[in-house]
């Protein structure tokens, strides 16, 4: 892609700092240079420098790093001017670049042009915003996994098992006199369920990495003094919910970010569930049942001594996994412990004396699918998962077909819808609407 204009920014946080530095892509990158350090670095070696104004007079020192394309991370030539981090500082030089040509970046045009000039593929450009606002060490290491490509070789390799079968199929539309009978092919029917199952496992790495990405919503619910927010207290280690024992202390939602061996998590504390006269802590209930509806987990406390009350479970939405917290198993003298069966996880724990809570960690952890390792994770978004999903769908959709013998036509179709859902992910098949969704999310200097 060829760019007319050239852009500049700050490329560092805002505020005070050791070193601020301000970057410039694009065609007048070169005279930009001269004329504010006085000649044209040599590429990829750092220099010293002056940085002069219009009037030849001193804004600062530093160094300039001169990057010409295609071999530089936009594919443009790129210059990086690295002086004092102050605000005042990096303000003049940008407005010098400005002055001299350029125009102020949009947020995210660095990495857009990276990716229109084939730098990156679109998974990549994401990760680049990932890996900047990673809250976890974790994150960290799995954004860098997607930017190494880690994700974009998983989802060509399904396009290329794809092109591979379609390739098959439509020569039997193309040729009909070489009578290809791809039906009465095994193989034909094997590739594709080897796509599906690849397809699916590809999804469940993805899903992984998402919520790896967004973290847990983790909604803590029940009656009245069972423990909701001492357990919010035992998980997030401070006294954030204030903790009595007169029922209906809590009134609204309590919200607390915790990590989990790398795990995000945002676990919120919910008013006891029960019937009320009192308006604010009923206002208190109906925050918390509408909180419940936006929970990827759902933990169901109760009193170990008095048992669970079937009335409060009743009312829980369906579709949203539950795992019962069997609390103040100290008081019994019992010990901790986990029951798992197809459809329901009890944890027996003490939230006053920590027993068991490891227990509830590790269901965390395995619920998120981080028990098995992180080998093969990558961090994903919501439209990767969708796109996979929708991919998925005219892949079953052409098994169908196949299976049913309703010809080639239609099974080659499904097969290139199944393709073109796939391209959305790498970028190979987009839209000027998705790319300003995306890359407006972007800070300005990236």
């Amino acid at each position: 892609m060829a760019n007319l204009d050239t852009i500049a920014a700050v490329a560092t946080p805002p505020g005070l700092g050791g070193v601020g530095i301000v970057r410039v892509s694009g065609p007048r990158v070169s005279a930009i240079a001269q004329a504010i350090t006085g000649a044209l670095p040599s590429p990829r070696t750092a220099t010293y420098r002056v940085f002069r104004d219009a009037e030849n007079g001193f804004i600062d020192e530093g160094i300039a790093l001169y990057f010409p394309g295609p071999r530089s991370f936009t594919g443009e030539d790129v210059l990086e001017l690295q002086g004092h981090g102050g605000p005042v500082v990096m303000d003049l030089l940008l407005e010098r670049c400005l002055g001299l040509g350029a125009r102020l970046a949009h947020p995210g045009e660095f990495t857009e042009r990276a990716f229109l000039n084939g730098k990156l593929d679109l998974v990549q450009a994401e990760a680049v915003a990932d890996l900047i606002e990673s809250s976890t060490a974790l994150g960290v290491r799995l954004a860098g996994r997607t930017l190494q490509g880690e994700f974009s070789r998983r989802i060509q390799a399904l396009v290329e098992s794809l092109i591979q079968l379609r390739i098959f199929i439509e020569s039997a539309l193309d040729f009909p006199e070489e009578e290809i009978d791809f039906l009465a092919d095994s193989s034909v029917a094997e590739d594709l369920d080897r796509a599906i199952a690849m397809t699916r496992r590809v999804l469940e790495e993805a899903h992984r990495g998402q919520v790896l990405r967004e973290g847990l919503v983790v909604v803590i619910a029940g009656a009245p003094n069972v423990g909701k927010s001492s357990l919010l207290n035992a998980l997030s280690d401070t006294d954030a919910a204030i903790v009595t024992p007169i029922p209906g202390t809590t009134r609204d939602l309590l919200r607390q970010d915790i990590q989990i061996d790398g795990l995000p998590i945002r676990v919120v504390d919910t008013a006891g569930l029960r019937a009320t006269e009192d308006p604010v802590e009923r206002e208190g209930v109906r925050r918390a049942r509408k909180q419940l509806d936006d929970a990827d987990l759902v933990l169901l406390v109760y009193d170990a001594q008095s048992g669970p009350d079937p009335s409060i479970a009743e009312t829980l939405p369906s579709g949203i996994p539950v795992v019962r917290i069997r609390n103040k198993i100290d008081l019994l003298d019992e010990s901790p412990g986990i029951l798992q069966n197809d459809s329901e996880v009890e944890i027996s724990l003490s939230v006053a004396t920590a027993q068991g809570l490891d227990l509830l960690h590790a269901h965390l952890k395995h619920h998120a699918g981080l028990d098995a390792g992180h080998e093969g994770i990558f961090i994903a978004r919501r439209r990767h998962l969708d796109a996979l999903n929708r991919g998925l769908q005219h892949l079953l959709e052409a098994q169908h077909n196949l299976e049913g013998q309703l010809g080639p036509e239609l099974v080659a179709e499904e097969l290139l819808l199944a393709q073109k859902m796939l391209g959305e992910i790498t970028g190979e098949v987009t839209s000027e609407d998705l790319l300003g969704r995306i890359f407006s999310s972007f800070c300005i200097g990236k």
